[in-house]
């Protein structure tokens, strides 16, 4: 599912301002299920980004975007991410594919404020492998 890739600062740069994007579109819209779907994809944006940092390539293969988030939750060493991350996906699938579904306001901030936590995780853990990269 993955393939090791030397990324250049640049590349993983533009990764996570990308995550960074949905992340804000996010916390600026107004409607639940817009919240949802930009956190969802802001989360997915991120696993690329600490992916990439630890030079890994996802291939885009069925499944990919599940084994992306237990890389993620793997890297940050935090079992919730997958097991919240996962129910965010089965939510989008759900929504996508079945009868849709209806995202509360309450549950959208929930989420959106959980997904702030993940980044600020993943922020610290980037900056800590940039440091043991540059002075080690």
């Amino acid at each position: 599912m993955f393939e090791k890739f030397r990324f250049s600062r640049k590349q993983i740069e533009k990764y996570y301002k990308s995550a960074g994007r949905d992340l804000r579109i996010a916390a600026e819209a107004d409607v639940p299920e817009v919240r949802f779907r930009f956190c969802y994809d802001a989360l997915l944006k991120l696993a690329m980004a600490v992916c990439a940092e630890n030079g890994l390539r996802v291939k885009s293969r069925r499944g990919h975007y599940v084994e992306l988030i237990r890389k993620l939750a793997f890297f940050l060493k935090d079992s919730e991410i997958e097991i919240l991350a996962d129910e965010m996906r089965s939510k989008r699938n759900w929504d996508l594919y079945g009868d849709g579904i209806i995202i509360s306001q309450k549950e959208a901030k929930e989420y959106l404020d959980w997904t702030k936590k993940v980044f600020l995780k993943a922020e610290a853990f980037i900056h800590r492998k940039q440091s043991r990269l540059k002075f080690h």
